[in-house]
């Protein structure tokens, strides 16, 4: 079940410079508000970020300080969680000739005194992409 969905907005390291302070889309999931009875998940709270237009940082850059501060302001548990990251189908060139297409990241994290650093991205498992693009489309 989505249980947000909006614009985040982080500060960054800078003080009045505001440096790496930047805007995502943040959709988070509790996938135990969906759960049959029984049936238990090892990380039922699944995150995702994409960049959005008005950002001045990208999410790639700024994964690690973004998880941070999401786990912080929403009290998740990291070691409950998959934080992925969203890039939507793009073209370019002359006419939209060429097409990167959509992606979604697994990242993974190693996690020191509620900090999140050292991400790692990975290609999500057929099976988990197509349930996070059913769970992403029936929202």
């Amino acid at each position: 079940m989505l249980i947000h969905d909006d614009i985040y907005e982080w500060q960054g390291w800078g003080g009045k410079m505001k440096l790496a302070s930047g805007k995502c889309r943040l959709r988070i999931y509790d996938l135990k508000k969906d759960a049959q009875k029984g049936l238990a998940h090892l990380k039922p709270i699944i995150v995702i970020i994409s960049d959005v237009a008005e950002s001045r940082m990208s999410v790639k850059s700024c994964t690690s300080h973004i998880a941070t501060h999401v786990t912080k302001d929403f009290k998740i548990d990291p070691q409950r969680m998959l934080w992925l990251e969203y890039y939507p189908e793009k073209l370019y060139g002359v006419g939209g000739t060429h097409r990167i297409p959509e992606a979604y990241e697994l990242v993974e994290f190693v996690w020191h005194e509620d900090k999140a650093i050292q991400p790692k991205w990975k290609h999500l498992s057929p099976t988990l992409l197509d349930m996070v693009k059913k769970m992403v489309q029936e929202t």
